[in-house]
């Protein structure tokens, strides 16, 4: 695994005060892409458009604007709307499907001044935790190739960790850009829903869960593209107001949880690191309580899965009724299972993800910052849904996503930073979460958590 040579702020910095130009970053990311083609963590590029973007963006610098993201080249998950390029949501229904505009998130990184330099592999529909579809085949590991980096964003967090580019866009309606970047050591922010305008874009299966999630190295590039993105905008009714930041981590009131309440399996190497990573974390002056969240009864991820079910089979089920062969096997079994939900299912399982965001909102009345492990295990072979066991037990194909899904549901902040590894060196990380809103206070805290854990 390669981290970038240099960071998102670097080359900013580099290409405007004209050390190097736009074009020649954009060339050499191109490069690295060809280079690691079977990584098959970008599945699509346009070298031509590419570069003219880049030339762009030189004229733009030589007329004397000043822009934060100036030449950074960035990799776009393969569901979120680039115009004029191939977007697919890694399905064959939109194998040729060329994105009539700019979602808003992408008009905001190049009016930034970013480079788009590639679109990178999601699972269809983003909707499964390996990386993998009929389209394009499986996205590995940059470890090991057998391994999976995990999903929905399996593409954008590979290309990161391989230091293809310095900074990629995701999308997260479970933790699908932030346990990849924790299976592949680097770090992933979801925003707090409507932080960042969504869309114009595909329908979305996920009902109102889904957020536009950068992911890069470290978090100052993340919070320098959070910036370049956040913010109210007319064309999406839910975007909203965030909060000014805390000027220091030391007053907030931190709780470590090191199972999320929740009666799940950890594998051992993951419970032992975080519990040495909140030690380090105490040593260094910060004041952690352990303290569980309070859950429903009945608060399991299968409760809320039939949304999920529900979308997919609202969107492609007449699809799937006339030829199933079409779809991703694992994606169709959702489909299916969405097709024999009745209304009383669906509408239990909106009780359900209604009654998890007020048990964390009722959480996070008493403590400001809440640490939990990202992920309960480090990554498994790519041809697999999930690992065999965790924790010594008999692990189900989503045993590896049970840290993430309730944030999307209670619509908050949370973010994956690296902070360990197994004794094959492949990462875990920890998930540092907040309330809703709070986002630039979560960055600022991570930051500093980060440096700590350096």
């Amino acid at each position: 695994m390669t981290k970038p040579a240099h960071s998102a702020r670097e080359i900013a910095s580099d290409v405007a005060a004209g050390r190097t130009s736009a074009g020649e970053t954009a060339k050499a990311a191109l490069a690295r892409i060809e280079a690691a083609k079977a990584l098959n963590a970008v599945v699509t590029i346009d070298p031509e458009r590419t570069l003219a973007d880049a030339a762009a963006i030189d004229a733009r610098l030589r007329a004397g604007e000043t822009m934060p993201l100036a030449g950074v080249p960035v990799i776009v998950k393969d569901n979120i709307w680039v115009g004029g390029w191939r977007v697919t949501q890694g399905s064959r229904l939109f194998a040729d499907f060329i994105a009539p505009r700019d979602a808003i998130a992408v008009e905001r990184l190049r009016k930034a001044a970013a480079v788009i330099v590639g679109i990178g592999a999601t699972s269809e529909f983003a909707s499964k935790g390996v990386t993998t579809s009929q389209l394009f085949g499986p996205t590995r590991h940059p470890l090991d190739p057998a391994l999976t980096p995990g999903g929905s964003s399996g593409g954008p967090a590979a290309a990161v960790a391989a230091g293809l580019v310095p900074l990629a866009i995701g999308t997260d309606a479970g933790g699908s850009s932030r346990r990849p970047p924790a299976h592949v050591g680097v770090a992933g922010f979801k925003p707090s829903y409507g932080a960042i305008p969504y869309g114009p874009g595909f329908a979305e299966p996920f009902f109102g869960l889904s957020v536009i999630a950068p992911i890069a190295a470290d978090v100052a590039d993340i919070a320098l593209a959070f910036e370049a993105m956040a913010g109210i905008d007319p064309r999406d009714p839910d975007s909203a107001v965030i909060s000014r930041e805390a000027d220091d981590v030391a007053g907030l009131r931190i709780a470590f949880s090191p199972r999320l309440g929740l009666d799940v399996a950890v594998d051992d190497v993951v419970a032992n690191g975080l519990v040495s990573v909140i030690a380090r974390l105490s040593a260094a002056g910060l004041r952690i309580m352990q303290r569980d969240p309070v859950w429903p009864a009945g608060a399991t991820e299968e409760a809320i899965m039939p949304l999920q079910h529900a979308g997919l089979a609202a969107l492609y089920g007449d699809t799937f009724i006339k030829d199933a062969t079409i779809f991703d096997p694992d994606i169709a079994r959702q489909i299916e299972r969405g097709l024999s939900w009745t209304s009383t299912d669906v509408g239990g399982a909106l009780i359900a993800s209604a009654a998890i965001a007020n048990a964390f909102a009722a959480f996070f009345t008493e403590v400001d910052l809440l640490l939990t492990p990202t992920v309960p295990c480090v990554a498994w072979p790519f041809t697999q849904l999930g690992p065999d066991t965790i924790g010594g037990r008999p692990a189900s194909p989503r045993a590896h996503a049970v840290f993430t899904p309730f944030v999307n549901h209670a619509r908050l902040p949370a973010i994956s930073i690296p902070c360990g590894t197994d004794a094959n060196g492949l990462p875990f990380g920890l998930q540092i979460i907040a309330r809703r809103g709070q986002d630039r206070t979560l960055l600022r805290a991570a930051r500093q958590i980060e440096a700590q854990l350096a």
